[in-house]
């Protein structure tokens, strides 16, 4: 805690004063670019991995960066994702899975997490991509097992945020565009679902065209 304190000593004498103005500016309101889905996992930075200021990315988190399909859980993230969508008109959404997922071990191991009943329940959304992956992987490493979980999870996520009405208006209305990351942590480096090739490629190495009515 002394740690965390210290920093935000730093932040009040070292960091505001030389945005003092920004800060002042976004005290009024939002305009963020895009919605950043990810993970709980505290090793995901978004606005560092982004190099993000203040104001430019609305984050939601939870554990293994699930989106429940619309109907299925009315909760934080169907609002976060509706109102991102239908209020601060977003004209992206980035959903990112990462390497090491501690809720793609639970996948592949779920009796390591039978004691934590509300841990369980959520696994259940991650159930496609179980499901992908026990066709898939047969034979491999539980590291590949988990890293490949990670990836099909991503596209069942994306899959299940195309059924938010908000979404899939915004898609056809105005370009509302869809993407699915993955971080490999120990690299530093993000992978993007692209349609065109059927697979992840570094992200480095897409153009991402202006928002127009285009999907994923």
């Amino acid at each position: 805690m002394r740690k965390l304190v210290s920093g935000y000593k730093k932040f009040r004498t070292e960091v505001y004063p030389n945005h003092k103005e920004d800060f002042r500016r976004l005290a009024n309101g939002q305009e963020p670019t895009a919605l950043f889905i990810t993970c709980s996992d505290s090793r995901i930075v978004p606005d560092m991995l982004m190099q993000a200021s203040p104001g430019e990315l609305f984050i939601c988190r939870n554990a293994g960066n699930i989106v429940p399909a619309h109907g299925d859980l009315t909760g934080g993230v169907s609002a976060t994702i509706e109102y991102a969508v239908r209020v601060l008109d977003v004209k992206h959404i980035i959903l990112c899975g990462h390497s090491d997922c501690g809720v793609m071990h639970g996948l592949l191991h779920p009796n390591r997490v039978a004691k934590l009943p509300s841990v369980s329940n959520w696994l259940n959304y991650g159930a496609r991509a179980r499901a992908v992956v026990d066709e898939i992987c047969d034979g491999q490493s539980d590291a590949d097992k988990v890293m490949e979980l990670a990836r099909q999870n991503v596209l069942a996520q994306l899959d299940n945020l195309k059924t938010h009405p908000s979404v899939a208006a915004a898609v056809v209305k105005r370009g509302l565009q869809l993407h699915g990351w993955i971080y490999q942590i120990e690299h530093g480096e993000i992978q993007a679902w692209s349609a065109n090739h059927a697979k992840f490629i570094p992200l480095d190495t897409i153009e991402i065209p202006e928002p127009e009515l285009v999907t994923v």
